[in-house]
């Protein structure tokens, strides 16, 4: 029998013991023959994690590439994107040599080699990516995996500061079965790199912006055991000059035409009618709008605080021309005003909207009548005359008075009458001294709201462009 030689014996041992051919023979340099190395040698093992112990866990190498943003949904939470991902790991003690076999690399199906199981945690729905059938095989064993995922991921979305809102919503990464003994995965290109070439290859121009990625691994600890991850987070801007246009400016347009009815008369009717149909306008503005809102969630979007607040600041100042105009065509049936309404409102808050509390005199004028106070006398002597007869006292003995004129006492009735519509008229025209006060408070009240609606403009305003700035200048 032929001796062995040392060094042969060392490298049977040593292929029996890895399971894996070192380098492939080929009988010729085409692909007949490369082919039918791999489907001798390669291709058997394909159900076997291609190491040579299986204590020892092999390197996946993980990268994307953000191809697509496709939608964002606040509704559902979910968010829509095109990946490239791309998966290397290598095929221990598997190579060939390129001069015999003719080529350096070649593709290979798939469904021939093993693929590790890298899944996507905040996967929503069912994997509906292009089909890719084929792999790079080097001649070093190094295995290429390129393929397009539409990734349905979900999404934990902020809209507080809709829409001005920037998005931070993660990808996971990793094995769904083996632990990370078996399976470790390993980061390709920095999260610079990564969001470059997205931004290069980016084919979506719509609502969100894609204004940064970060890597970061990952260790998903268990009672069974720990898996290994690579978790990267996407981070979108959305583009608001669609609502800054549609809602903002026609609100804040709205808004400000009702400031400015202030001006009009308190008391006139324009006024009322002219608010009624403002609030109309705009609660059609608002149902029309509505599909362009965010669905509220754990918080309320600060645009629908806006638009909720104009509403009811519309609708308060309708109720305070109609409280105004009812105080100024009814406050002489009015009794005087309250004590604390007084205090409050005529003394603190007059003060607050510098409006000074007109100073009344509380003198009254009394006319006198020479022939009116001796018509009074008499109705007086007459009266007490009569109401000693009802009561039953027996009035001391008096002579008997001498009969009037009949047409003197139809003067002195006259001369009554008149008096008592002289009197009506002058309470008509000069009024009582409660009317000034309650068209007092109704100037108070009216002051003090149109400073409310001021002061909301001017506060909306400021933090509409505070937080528009922030977004602008967002940088990662």
């Amino acid at each position: 029998m032929k001796d062995v030689k040392p060094t042969e014996l060392i490298f049977i041992c040593f292929m029996l013991l890895h399971g894996f051919v070192a380098t492939l023979n080929c009988t010729s340099p085409t692909p007949e023959s490369l082919f039918a190395a791999f489907e001798k040698n390669l291709f058997p093992k394909k159900l076997l994690r291609p190491v040579k112990s299986f204590s020892i866990p092999i390197n996946i190498t993980i990268g994307i590439t953000v191809v697509g943003i496709i939608g964002v949904e606040e509704k559902s939470q979910t968010l829509t994107t095109l990946l490239w991902r791309v998966l290397e790991w290598d095929i221990e003690d598997l190579s060939w040599d390129e001069e015999e076999c003719g080529t350096q690399l070649v593709s290979v199906p798939r469904e021939k080699l093993w693929v590790p199981d890298i899944h996507i945690s905040e996967f929503m729905e069912e994997d509906n990516s292009p089909k890719t059938p084929y792999v790079y095989l080097h001649n070093t064993g190094h295995v290429y995996d390129d393929k397009p995922v539409r990734v349905v991921s979900s999404c934990r979305l902020v809209i507080y500061t809709f829409p001005f809102d920037i998005q931070n919503c993660s990808l996971t990464f990793g094995s769904y079965l083996h632990f990370g003994t078996d399976i470790r995965l390993i980061q390709g290109s920095t999260s610079e790199e990564i969001l470059k070439e997205s931004q290069d290859v980016l084919k979506t121009d719509g609502e969100w912006e894609l204004v940064g990625i970060s890597v970061a691994p990952f260790t998903l600890a268990l009672d069974e055991g720990s898996y290994s991850q690579i978790v990267y987070y996407i981070i979108l801007r959305r583009r608001p000059l669609l609502y800054v246009v549609n809602l903002l400016i026609p609100s804040c347009f709205l808004v400000t035409v009702d400031i400015f009815s202030f001006l009009l008369p308190p008391d006139s009717v324009d006024r009322s009618s002219f608010k009624m149909t403002l609030i109309l306008g705009y609660s059609v503005f608002l149902l029309i709008m509505n599909d362009l809102l965010p669905v509220p969630g754990e918080t309320t979007a600060l645009i629908n605080v806006f638009f909720a607040t104009s509403l009811a600041l519309m609708v308060a100042s309708l109720l305070e021309t109609m409280c105004i105009t009812n105080i100024q065509y009814s406050s002489r049936q009015y009794s005087a005003v309250p004590h604390w309404i007084d205090v409050l409102v005529l003394r603190y808050l007059a003060v607050v909207v510098c409006l000074p509390r007109n100073k009344n005199s509380n003198r009254t004028t009394f006319f006198s009548n020479p022939y009116t106070t001796a018509q009074n006398s008499s109705i007086t002597n007459i009266s007490a005359f009569h109401l000693q007869r009802v009561s039953g006292d027996t009035p001391p003995a008096k002579p008997q008075p001498t009969p009037l004129n009949p047409a003197l006492e139809e003067l002195r009735k006259l001369s009554r009458d008149l008096l008592a519509i002289r009197l009506q008229m002058d309470k008509h025209f000069t009024g009582s001294n409660t009317v000034p006060q309650w068209q007092m408070v109704g100037a108070v009240i009216d002051r003090l709201l149109f400073g409310f609606y001021v002061v909301f403009m001017v506060v909306s305003f400021i933090t509409i462009i505070c937080i528009w700035i922030l977004n602008n200048s967002y940088a990662v």
